[in-house]
């Protein structure tokens, strides 16, 4: 025969308190109630009850390996979608907060373009000391232009070089055009997406009750 002092006897009350009363109706409409999860209810929705008969949680239907990996898939895509969710609100808070207003807006955009014209500028004027290099090179190589073979080594690799240099300053411009074209596609694409935010950003109009009265009146 077993026998619990006192302090044995609090701590199995305290167990029967603390465990969970489990209840549900089968598949033959009967309602079962146990102190453990009940098999028969495994397909169908069970409650766990606490002592006092207050609900403590409702646990759903056991799920098969094949149901548990579409919930699993479905909650991932679900955990996917409120994370993207998510980065766009912080990127559309993030272009606000740069581009409050359309004349902000339209003013990176000149200064952007601004910056790459100023860059081409360079570059054609360089491109154009280049050609005014070739044309005096070229005056050179009429001394020699009888017998080619009789070109000094020297003008032949500053002949080279002007190409070399001119052939680069064609390309920079070049790239520097699509640059232009790459700036303003995507300042358009913001202010696609800032023609929806801005709305959002202006406070609702108020009617005063002055004016309201004036109405009525």
């Amino acid at each position: 025969m077993l026998i619990f002092g006192t302090a044995g006897l609090a701590f199995a009350a305290s167990v029967v308190a603390q465990a969970g009363i489990y209840s549900c109706t089968d598949a033959k409409g009967r309602t079962i109630t146990a102190d453990r999860p009940i098999p028969e209810c495994t397909d169908r929705a069970q409650r766990e009850l606490s002592s006092s008969g207050l609900l403590k949680r409702q646990m759903g239907p056991s799920l098969t390996a094949h149901e548990q990996a579409a919930h699993d898939e479905k909650a991932t895509q679900l955990a996917d979608l409120r994370a993207r969710e998510a980065e766009e609100r912080r990127r559309d808070k993030a272009l606000l907060l740069r581009y409050p207003t359309p004349a902000v807006h339209d003013q990176e955009r000149a200064a952007a373009l601004q910056q790459i014209d100023e860059v081409i500028k360079a570059s054609s004027k360089r491109k154009g000391e280049l050609a005014d290099q070739r044309m005096t090179l070229a005056g050179e190589l009429e001394f020699y232009v009888k017998d080619l073979s009789k070109t000094p080594g020297s003008l032949k690799r500053r002949l080279e070089e002007n190409d070399s240099s001119a052939l680069v300053q064609q390309k920079f411009i070049a790239d520097q055009d699509q640059e232009k074209k790459r700036v303003n596609q995507r300042f358009n694409e913001e202010l696609v997406k800032l023609k929806q935010l801005w709305p959002l950003t202006k406070p609702p109009a108020v009617i005063s009750t002055r004016s309201s009265s004036s109405a009525k009146n």
